[in-house]
């Protein structure tokens, strides 16, 4: 097992991402720096999810700021598995496996390595959706259809949005049609 990075570039906004994947004793984790422009503000979001070796999510940090506005979170589930932000229960119903982090494009990643879908197959797959710039869990309705090797028609209805995603042999999505496109290739290390 080695450890991918990719950059991305924003397209609907001015903006980049860099993540970095890296195994780690019981599972992975998937961590990087998203920059951009939220309606004129700077913004800069640090974010860092721990899943476990089968790509479930367990927690996750985002950090930074938009514009002025500091920005400190903590997700993670209560003792009964309810999701939870900075300690306070979240409306994404506890049965949500995968953490989708709104602002980056690096947490598609997870569903896509979880379910390991063949040609062919499609499933929905909701997740809790940290909604951005709201800051709260919420539940996002989804799908993943594997089109080949390496594109998956993908759906979030929520937003009226469908597309076929590029993905990279890792799982990083390299092009994400009107959001974001990888800009360096996938290395591993």
């Amino acid at each position: 097992m080695s450890t991918h990075v990719i950059f991305w570039r924003r397209i609907d906004v001015e903006g980049h991402d860099c993540g970095r994947l890296s195994p780690v004793d019981d599972g992975w984790s998937i961590e990087g720096v998203a920059t951009f422009l939220h309606e004129s503000k700077p913004t800069c979001l640090r974010h860092r999810v721990s899943c476990d070796t089968g790509w479930r999510t367990r927690n996750a940090t985002v950090s930074g700021w938009l514009g002025d506005k500091p920005i400190e979170l903590e997700i993670g589930r209560s003792a009964n598995g309810a999701w939870q932000l900075n300690s306070v229960d979240q409306d994404a119903p506890a049965e949500l496996v995968d953490l989708d982090l709104g602002f980056t494009p690096a947490t598609n990643i997870l569903p896509i390595r979880r379910l390991a879908l063949s040609v062919g197959q499609e499933t929905a797959v909701p997740a809790a959706y940290l909604a951005f710039p709201a800051l709260h869990l919420e539940q996002l309705d989804q799908s993943y259809r594997r089109l080949g090797d390496s594109n998956y028609a993908y759906a979030a209805p929520r937003f009226d949005y469908e597309a076929t995603l590029e993905v990279a042999e890792t799982g990083f999505v390299t092009l994400y049609p009107g959001l974001w496109e990888a800009v360096a290739p996938v290395d591993a290390s």
